[in-house]
């Protein structure tokens, strides 16, 4: 039986020690605080150098902010049918990936939401984070139309979407209570098909 590729090693190895780093960070933030907790710590407790870290997270608070939540939907969007239009799209992909969290990652995601919203540093942060996700969002349809990412119907629909999604999970501490994150992502599909029908009032 043939072995697994290099390159297949050195990513999931890449993927073991990012989650390690993650999930060391978080237990930090809960015993100590997100103000009282150091890269250094954080670092020492996930048995890497601080340099390493900063080469999965630029900054601390990109610890909290950058999961693979999105990279899922973005996969998942990409599989959905071409004749789907692009809010079904969306929609579907959404599901598919939310189908793919465990509870633990259902309890990180709460945790991580309600730090984004109770630490200031990291919701200036997260403004960065939104950008690169439209972004994202627009390269992620503009391939799908055919289109270039600067179009102004992709990046209305980019921009949309995201809105959406930040407005209708907001408060973001709805998200720390249990069972409450399944539920933000069902107002999201809701709000996603007031959008497909035209919003209308």
């Amino acid at each position: 039986m043939a072995g697994a590729s290099p390159d297949g090693l050195r990513e999931r190895k890449k993927a073991r020690t990012r989650a390690s780093i993650r999930e060391h960070a978080l237990r930090l933030f809960r015993e100590h605080g997100y103000q009282d907790t150091t890269v250094e710590q954080i670092a020492a407790a996930a048995e890497v150098s601080p340099s390493t870290f900063f080469r999965y997270f630029p900054t601390k608070e990109d610890v909290v902010l950058r999961d693979d939540f999105d990279v899922r939907m973005f996969e998942a969007f990409e599989r959905q049918p071409p004749d789907l239009a692009p809010i079904p799209a969306i929609r579907a992909a959404v599901r598919e990936a939310l189908a793919t969290l465990t509870p633990e990652e259902w309890t990180e995601f709460r945790e991580t939401s309600e730090l984004s919203f109770a630490v200031p540093e990291i919701r200036s942060r997260a403004l960065d984070e939104l950008a690169q996700t439209i972004q994202a969002m627009a390269d992620a349809l503009a391939k799908r139309a055919g289109r270039a990412p600067d179009d102004l119907a992709v990046r209305t629909i980019a921009g949309a979407v995201l809105g959406i999604m930040i407005t209708v999970t907001m408060p973001w501490t709805n998200l720390a209570s249990d069972g409450a994150g399944a539920d933000a992502f069902d107002r999201v599909d809701r709000a996603l098909a007031l959008l497909e029908a035209g919003l209308p009032l």
